[in-house]
């Protein structure tokens, strides 16, 4: 539930129940005794080991049974013979490396580290073979480079990872070599491990934010209670109702908990929340216009005091940041009267003096020197392209500038900021290349020997997980068996021209040359002479049937082929286009159209009108008038840039 919170006494956060303490001076490998089972098995869940549960129950259960088959009919618990098994790594040789390799690698690394640390290496030495010899710092360097939510909590743990070993390094220096003993003694001492050399005091000017649960005992002036909603107070749903986990006590399973005892149990958790105030309780909660939206919780009801409706949006949030935008903007608003400003700048002053014990400013935003000035958008001295010369642009350019975003197609494409690749594009181009060996008669048109190719090349992609790199070479075989089943299909009197055919010519469009260059997966000639084109799609996405009748990208294959760029593969002759088509090898298609054994197939009937043409001139347009305004759509689900663009909630306090 919500956890109430007064002034007067900060510190705690949800979540800081304990104290980050490492592992003890006995590392695994000093006997079955020197660490109890309950940190090893922490450690093996860890980054470190990088097990899951159900890893552990694998290797718990063929551990056991191993005991049995060596005459022991009672073997200790699983997480005991875990805990003993890393102690002795000679003992997970023989387990299969499909759950027992974190473990192994574990035991491992631990063993190394204890022969560092005895043969008289420093903690931090220790801490870096730990650290070093697992997979954890690759997966967080990529999960950093790729950006968003996850990479800021990436860039979060690699801090925290700089700062252990700067307090190892510092505990050495301090006090000339303790090892080990020393450094988890200076963590023990530490809330979480930081610069600071002693903890916190409590802070008398602060609010204290905590679940209800450890609220007991304490008492302030003010106390709030935030989101008191029906589903939160209460929350009747069973706890650990997986595996009835709530139902372990000390004396064997008991009975589950009724809803009607589980109702009581929150009736009295918010009780605790509530008398937690001396003086004042506010209780807070969201009412939804309809019945199924978020509803206010029955207990308020209880309080003995009608909730007060609080309607429309307040006129800012109620945090620090707006409330130094909204001063900083009074203090140079020349509208506003100078009263109004000189009090704007007298608490923006206030605020800006606040420190913490450390003398670190707790709101450094609020003084001048830190603040940014907006001017009018600038134009570089340099145009972006030359107006003499022809714009060059790609089929998926096109779509970007025209139909999606132009400013996510200028920071990506021209200022080369977009993210690096992805296991996803990495997939696309392997299945490509394997794709145009087999239509070229380079390979032969059969999966195994496919297969074995893909073999040769898979360890070269990036997964986040060896789970998801199985998953996705069982989706590449998948879409190679639709590839080989498409490619022999009879399709009419279609006959392939050309393969990954690279085209490069020059338009007019709307009085703009415009240069559209690329390469066509696939070219073949229609009973009518014409040219078809064909283009191999790996995503898990499709455009709807009215976006593929306009899709930018084919039109420009067909526009390129009615200027000549597949002329040479026609015998020097200009054939007309006669339609193009996404083939979908990811997907299958539907059931009248062959089902799962064939790819979706997606066509574009020849070109029609001047629509592509427009586009172009939108197109480049945008480019010399260098216009790059952000537009939102489903293309932000996949863009690096959403945090600094104006167009979308995240990025919008760049600019307002």
């Amino acid at each position: 539930g919500a956890g109430p919170g007064a002034p007067g006494a900060g510190g705690d956060a949800p979540g800081a129940e304990g104290d980050a303490h490492g592992p003890g001076p006995d590392v695994p490998g000093a006997g079955p005794g020197g660490v109890e089972a309950e940190t090893v098995i922490g450690l093996l869940t860890s980054p470190l080991g990088g097990m899951d549960t159900s890893d552990l129950r694998r290797l718990g259960r063929a551990l056991r049974d191993e005991e049995r088959a060596g005459g022991n009919r009672v073997p200790p618990p699983s997480d005991t013979l875990i805990a003993r098994a890393v102690a002795e790594p000679e003992r997970l040789v023989a387990h299969d490396p499909a759950y027992a390799r974190g473990a192994s690698r574990l035991a491992a690394l631990l063993r190394a580290a204890r022969r560092t640390l005895e043969g008289g290496g420093t903690a931090e030495e220790a801490l870096w073979l730990l650290w070093d010899g697992t997979p954890w710092p690759q997966r967080l360097e990529r999960a950093a480079f790729r950006g968003g939510a996850a990479g800021r909590n990436a860039d979060r743990d690699l801090d925290a990872v700089c700062a252990l070993f700067e307090t190892a390094a510092r505990a050495e220096e301090r006090t000339g070599g303790r090892g080990a003993l020393n450094l988890i003694e200076e963590l023990d001492a530490q809330d979480i491990a930081a610069d600071t050399l002693t903890r916190r005091t409590a802070r008398h000017d602060a609010v204290r934010l905590m679940t209800a649960h450890r609220s007991k005992g304490l008492e302030w002036r003010l106390v709030v209670v935030a989101g008191v909603q029906e589903g939160l107070w209460p929350d009747l749903r069973r706890r650990g109702s997986l595996l009835e986990a709530d139902r372990i006590g000390r004396d064997g399973l008991a009975e589950p908990l009724t809803p009607g005892a589980l109702l009581a149990e929150e009736r009295r958790l918010f009780y605790v929340a509530a008398t937690r105030a001396r003086d004042r309780l506010v209780a807070t909660a969201v009412k939804a216009p309809a019945d199924d939206g978020d509803q206010p919780s029955r207990f308020l009801s209880e309080l003995g005091v009608e909730p007060r409706d609080v309607t429309g949006r307040a006129r800012r949030p109620l945090a620090v940041a707006p409330l130094v935008a909204e001063l900083r903007a009074t203090t140079v608003d020349p509208q506003a009267s100078p009263a109004l400003r000189d009090a704007a700048a007298r608490r923006l002053a206030r605020l800006a003096a606040l420190a913490d014990e450390e003398g670190q400013p707790l709101v450094p935003t609020a003084h001048p020197s830190r603040w940014w000035g907006m001017d009018e958008p600038t134009r570089s001295a340099v145009p972006l392209r030359d107006r003499d010369r022809p714009v060059a642009l790609s089929g998926s350019a096109l779509d970007q500038l025209a139909n999606a975003c132009a400013l996510q197609w200028f920071l990506g494409r021209e200022v080369k900021a977009d993210a690096p690749a992805t296991a996803a594009q990495g997939f696309g181009n392997v299945i490509h290349v394997l794709a145009d060996e087999v239509a070229s008669g380079r390979s032969p048109a059969d999966l195994a020997v496919l297969m074995e190719r893909l073999d040769a090349v898979w360890d070269g992609l990036v997964f986040d997980a060896p789970w998801k790199s199985a998953q996705e070479k069982e989706h590449a075989r998948a879409a190679l068996e639709r590839f080989l089943h498409w490619h022999v299909l009879d399709r009419g009197e279609r006959q392939p021209a050309a393969t990954e055919h690279e085209f490069d010519v020059t338009l007019d469009a709307g009085g703009v040359q415009v240069r559209v260059r690329g390469s066509m997966d696939r070219v073949e000639r229609d009973a009518q002479g014409r040219a078809y084109v064909v283009d191999f799609k790996t995503g898990r996405q499709a455009p709807t049937r009215d976006e593929v009748a306009r899709h930018p990208q084919l039109a420009v294959y067909q526009l390129a082929v009615r200027e000549g760029a597949v002329d040479e593969v026609f015998d020097g002759t200009r054939p007309g286009p006669g339609g193009a088509e996404l083939v979908h090898l990811r997907q299958a298609a539907p059931a009248k159209e062959g089902g799962e054994a064939l790819p979706k197939v997606q066509r574009q009937e020849a070109l029609d009108g001047d629509w592509v043409g427009d586009l172009l001139a939108t197109a480049a347009g945008r480019v010399l008038d260098e216009r790059f305004t952000p537009s939102a759509g489903r293309h932000c689900d996949h863009c690096a840039f959403t945090s600094a663009c104006s167009a979308r909630p995240e990025g919008r306090q760049i600019v307002e």
